[in-house]
């Protein structure tokens, strides 16, 4: 590769390297984007993985995130081709007597279904929702001062508990089902401090911004991002993969969107000793095993409303729930899993061809795991849709080293960029003022394993390119 000088140079084009490249860039810096695959996007990437014609999203699929994130509403992405599409029911979580609890995005219409909860679900999630403009520049972003201390702290008191209190705190198995599968998507046994706090922001976002999917896959947004940068003026380089700082072109400041172990890898000799201790003691987190299908129609579901939701929870009871989360987390299998399931083609009808359907799901494994967890993930499935089995034309599956090797971020299939509890919620990689900085001059981390971590939002990345520009440029 050529040597030219950049102002800037951005390793990684997952949401956050997006985010970070595009953000130097607006500032009038030029800026190299370089991509180890032939394509961008990280988690943001479809494929045809079962058959031809049958689009699925290889990782992240619903952007409850993105549709919320400050940064990506900042930029006018629909100008170049992203265009979001909101399922009629956000989230949907069956039970086994054919009912299910449903997520909207009009709060009383989701409360009115709650029954005797309904007055205990206002009363937790309508503050968030009405506070949510003054909370979420601090809650998307590093450990800091407030800029609303009494409305951050009132957030804080609810949101750094254990998922499994505020689930105590109602009646009814639909509230408390709904809450566990929310609180689920943090990766960690529901008894585990911090844990309520994702539940608590994916259900306020539903009701502000909803949980959309992005028409065409989720490549579509990594593509508008893309486009937007380079119609600003920066460049892309995809299928270059960097083993070395040796390797790049002259820069003012590096910043790598990957995670602490290829931190490590790229630019150790660079890092103080005690940085580099802290960064081979970051812990990572539960995997994922992974399951596409094409499917010779609709998931059959029992309760009606899963068969009008962008996203269905499986799990059952918030016991079983807890159990299946537990039973991972401490290296075990669980015979029912908790699953997260995608059914992106019955709103995108150009995921699948005509009468066909696309469906993405995982549950979560011990992390390294190369368990295959098919067969109990069907199950699941079929226990709430009968007749779910006989619709499968085509399966694709990913376990946790397959899925590290498609993403060397996600360490032993960990997709959160690293575990989400107390201790790494707002310090990660490690604890210091500035979580961007390296302490190497000119080098800077902007992965998921920087705060707010995990999703697809881009605030790592917005956040770490800031703290290069007033490092180097404000001065």
């Amino acid at each position: 590769m050529g040597k030219d000088a950049y102002d800037a140079v951005v390793v990684g084009s997952g949401p956050n390297g997006l985010a970070a490249a595009i953000t130097l860039q607006r500032e009038g810096l030029s800026v190299l984007l370089i991509e180890g695959n032939d394509t961008i996007g990280g988690g943001m990437r479809s494929a045809e993985l079962t058959l031809p014609g049958f689009i699925s999203d290889v990782c992240s699929a619903i952007h409850p995130m993105a549709a919320a994130s400050p940064f990506f509403s900042s930029l006018p992405l629909e100008e170049y081709g992203l265009e979001w599409i909101d399922p009629p029911v956000l989230a949907a979580h069956p039970f086994d007597d054919g009912s299910a609890a449903v997520l909207k995005k009009d709060i009383q219409g989701t409360a009115s279904l709650l029954g005797f909860d309904q007055e205990n679900y206002l009363r937790l999630i309508a503050p968030i929702v009405k506070n949510w403009p003054q909370l979420v520049k601090d809650v998307l972003g590093p450990l800091g001062v407030p800029a609303h201390p009494f409305a951050m702290a009132k957030f804080g008191l609810q949101a750094l508990q254990p998922a499994s209190n505020i689930i105590n705190k109602f009646n009814t198995p639909a509230a408390k089902g709904l809450f566990a599968g929310m609180a689920a998507h943090a990766v960690l046994p529901l008894n585990k401090w911090s844990t309520a706090a994702i539940g608590l922001v994916l259900l306020a976002n539903g009701h502000l911004k909803g949980w959309p999917l992005p028409k065409g896959g989720s490549q579509q947004l990594a593509n508008a991002l893309g486009s937007y940068f380079t119609a600003i003026g920066g460049t892309i380089q995809t299928g270059w993969r960097i083993n070395s700082l040796k390797e790049l072109p002259a820069a003012k400041a590096v910043l790598f969107d990957v995670g602490t172990k290829q931190l490590l890898s790229i630019a150790g000799k660079e890092l103080n000793p005690f940085y580099r201790y802290r960064l081979k003691n970051y812990r990572y987190g539960m995997g994922v095993f992974k399951v596409d299908w094409a499917l010779d129609g609709p998931v059959p579901f029992s309760a009606p409303k899963c068969r009008e939701a962008g996203t269905v929870h499986i799990g059952g009871t918030w016991q079983e729930i807890a159990r299946s989360e537990y039973l991972a987390a401490t290296g075990k299998l669980s015979s029912e899993p908790f699953v997260l399931l995608a059914q992106q083609s019955l709103f995108d009808t150009g995921r699948a061809p005509a009468g066909k359907q696309v469906l993405w799901g995982y549950c979560h494994v011990p992390n390294g795991s190369m368990a295959d967890r098919t067969v109990a993930i069907e199950k699941q499935v079929e226990r709430f849709a009968p007749g779910f089995r006989d619709r499968i034309i085509s399966r694709h599956t990913i376990n946790t080293m397959q899925l590290e090797k498609y993403n060397p971020n996600y360490i032993g299939g960990d997709i959160n960029g690293g575990m989400m509890n107390i201790g790494q919620l707002f310090a990660r990689p490690v604890l210091k003022f500035s979580p961007y900085s390296t302490g190497a001059k000119g080098i800077y981390i902007c992965s998921a394993s920087t705060p707010p971590g995990g999703g697809v939002h881009g605030m790592c990345g917005y956040h770490a390119a800031r703290r290069a520009l007033a490092d180097i440029w404000q001065k």
